[in-house]
């Protein structure tokens, strides 16, 4: 297994992994299975895998598609996987100076339309949980269920332990002293999106109508309270807290996380008030 963790500009989110990967199948630079979408001033790139109802993946800050490679040949059985890295992360470059989770999430939007997928189930790591509760909430026709974990509503030291939000801010920090190159500005931009953003209000959870598993590690990077606080603001969820866990649960616990996700597709959210709390 070959973890790549760039401390300085994606810190506890760029965790780029290929680990356990099929030595047939180059996640994240497969051109059997990739594809480009031009949407939104840029080239939008993405891989699809299986065949069935349309699972997007969205990866976390600074890594890309091929973090999902102990989850995609599992899922590929069942769904036709639509794994993609998002805007100014792996091959969807992007050069523009701005940066949004917003942006993000009509990407993915446009992207869902341009495959002629009515809705799609989600699942969302770190960043990419930010992006599926944004779309959620910008595009809820587009999310039949969703599956988010390590994600944060605000970027502060209650969104983020104090330890991961200094290093995201020492990170941004280091980056400014640089010479800007192309590259540098684009770490930078990256870096920043987790600095200052994202920005969800528990009432734009409350608008969020489609079954929802809330995922986190009782060690993650995200605050256990701040985990819970989404779940409890989202009305059809459910919350997963997987104990000796830190922020990689897709990759350290994914003989857990893949079928847990899996049942939770597969079944109807269920209720659990009265005499069925005793069950």
């Amino acid at each position: 297994m070959r973890i790549f963790i760039s401390l300085l500009f994606t810190c506890f989110f760029c965790i780029n992994i290929k680990a356990q990967q099929s030595p047939k199948i180059n996640y994240g630079d497969n051109k059997a299975a990739g594809h480009y979408l031009r949407t939104r001033g840029i080239n939008l790139y993405y891989e699809v895998y299986g065949q069935g109802s349309p699972l997007l993946f969205i990866h976390g800050n600074g890594g890309s598609l091929a973090s999902f490679s102990n989850n995609i040949p599992y899922f590929a059985h069942y769904y036709k996987v639509i794994a993609v890295d998002s805007r100014a992360h792996g091959k969807s470059v992007d050069n523009n100076d701005s940066l949004s989770f917003e942006m993000m999430a009509d990407d993915f939007n446009a992207l869902l339309d341009s495959l002629h997928a009515d809705s799609a189930f989600v699942i969302g790591w770190s960043d990419g949980g930010i992006n599926g509760l944004l779309l959620a909430i910008r595009h809820p026709d587009k999310v039949k269920k969703l599956a988010i974990t390590g994600a944060n509503l605000w970027p502060d030291t209650t969104g983020l332990t104090p330890f991961v939000f200094n290093l995201i801010k020492n990170g941004s920090a280091e980056l400014r002293k640089k010479e800007q190159t192309q590259k540098v500005k684009n770490d930078l931009k990256i870096s920043d999106l987790d600095l200052f953003q994202p920005h969800i209000s528990l009432e734009q959870l409350h608008t969020i109508k489609c079954p929802t598993l809330v995922i986190g590690g009782d060690h993650d990077a995200i605050p256990v309270l701040h985990t819970v606080l989404i779940a409890q603001n989202i009305s059809q969820s459910y919350l997963w807290i997987i104990p000796n866990s830190g922020h990689s649960t897709p990759i350290f616990k994914k003989d857990q996380f893949n079928p847990l996700i899996r049942d939770f597709f597969k079944n109807p959210y269920r209720k659990i008030e009265g005499f069925d709390t005793f069950k």
